[in-house]
């Protein structure tokens, strides 16, 4: 249920919109709010790669700095501004290190009421960034991260005080996860998987956070094993800068497509969970990926790396396992693990998972705890 009170006006500010986790929460927040009957617009720094068309039919006005990747440009700051001046927004809240840094810039050119930054990852990288984070935090009202363990990073790094920050769940709308008759059938027959192969989805960016040698390298030590009871085939959808240096390494380790297959950008995630047997992610640092939870969603068990809030979502041993980054044996002997379950064992697993998103991370109530922050940093403003 909705909090309260007179409807809000708030500007998300994003790095990027494209289909990542984290722009993936911006678009679903701003939706669930303009829904509630709040006034919301969207700023990205650089131009939209995806939700322009989602944007418009919800009337979520948007706006592009025109920024490219990488290229620093200074007239950002002021376009920000301009905005920000424009629409007279209640609360700014910035999402991802970039947005976060020039939205606090841009507070000294322009009045935000209440501004709130959310990191949506354990490391921002650099260490400069860190360091921005702590100088410009007199500028933000509150900084948020969205797994607990990135919260305590946070703090032990110095980026923020500990008094000033503040875990905050993504959240997901589990409406869109529930499974179709006949969804399962036909994408595994479009995909070519033969009957009886225990099919394995990962999903993400090819980018060295996913690690995805580290998974090849456990497949590799799966289909080298003669006491498989059941043929592996692993799908991972997504798209990005180690496409061809991970295509070479498939090759190496002798796996073809009925072992490991590079998909691409896919639009029909949610048919290929549907499709899949269970999840795997092989990440060597995560924040609180937003394909976990539609995983989970989706009833799949997974098998996760210990990083990030990847253990805030998997219950080891519940509805999933989760093992140590960087160790290709315990991934795949927790994959292996998986597998030798019984189908009882293995539909346990995925109901208890989707039990847990729904008690943790359903949108309806994340919204409601956006709402109670946002109303509550404005009355400190005595702006209620």
């Amino acid at each position: 249920m909705s909090n309260a009170g007179q409807p809000l006006s708030v500007q998300f500010v994003t790095t990027s919109l494209m289909q990542g986790g984290a722009e993936v929460q911006v678009f679903l927040l701003a939706a669930e709010l303009k829904r509630r009957g709040h006034t919301v617009t969207l700023v990205s720094m650089r131009d939209a790669e995806a939700f322009d068309s989602e944007l418009r039919e919800l009337g979520i006005p948007f706006h592009s700095l025109a920024m490219q990747r990488g290229i620093g440009d200074p007239r950002a700051l002021f376009k920000l501004a301009n905005v920000v001046r424009a629409n007279r927004p209640d609360v700014v809240h910035s999402h991802m290190v970039h947005a976060n840094l020039l939205t606090r810039l841009a507070r000294l050119l322009s009045p935000m009421p209440v501004q709130i930054s959310t990191a949506h990852n354990y490391s921002e990288g650099a260490r400069w960034r860190e360091l921005a984070y702590r100088v410009t935090d007199p500028l933000c009202d509150l900084t948020t991260n969205v797994c607990r363990l990135c919260v305590e990073h946070f703090v032990a790094v110095g980026a923020t005080p500990k008094a000033r920050i503040k875990y905050m769940p993504n959240g997901l709308d589990l409406s869109k996860f529930q499974p179709q008759p006949g969804a399962r059938e036909a994408k595994r027959h479009e995909l070519g998987i033969a009957p009886g192969t225990f099919l394995w989805l990962a999903v993400g960016r090819l980018e060295e956070q996913k690690d995805y040698p580290n998974l090849i390298a456990a497949v590799r030590q799966l289909a080298a094993r003669s006491d498989d009871a059941a043929p592996t085939t692993v799908l991972v959808a997504g798209e990005g800068t180690l496409h061809d240096e991970l295509d070479r390494l498939v090759q190496a380790a002798g796996l073809d497509d009925a072992h490991f297959r590079l998909l691409g950008v896919r639009n029909d995630v949610v048919d290929l969970m549907a499709a899949a047997d269970a999840y795997v992610m092989s990440s060597a640092w995560e924040g609180l990926p937003m394909v976990l939870l539609e995983a989970g969603a989706s009833r799949l068990p997974a098998v996760v790396t210990d990083v990030g809030g990847n253990r805030e979502v998997v219950t080891n041993g519940k509805t999933g396992f989760v093992v140590p980054p960087h160790d290709p044996a315990a991934l795949a002997e927790a994959m292996q693990r998986l597998m030798r379950l019984s189908e009882e064992e293995t539909r346990a697993m995925g109901e208890a998972a989707h039990h847990e998103i729904e008690l943790n991370f359903g949108l309806a109530g994340v919204v409601d705890q956006w709402e109670a922050v946002y109303r509550e940093l404005l009355a400190r403003r005595g702006k209620a």
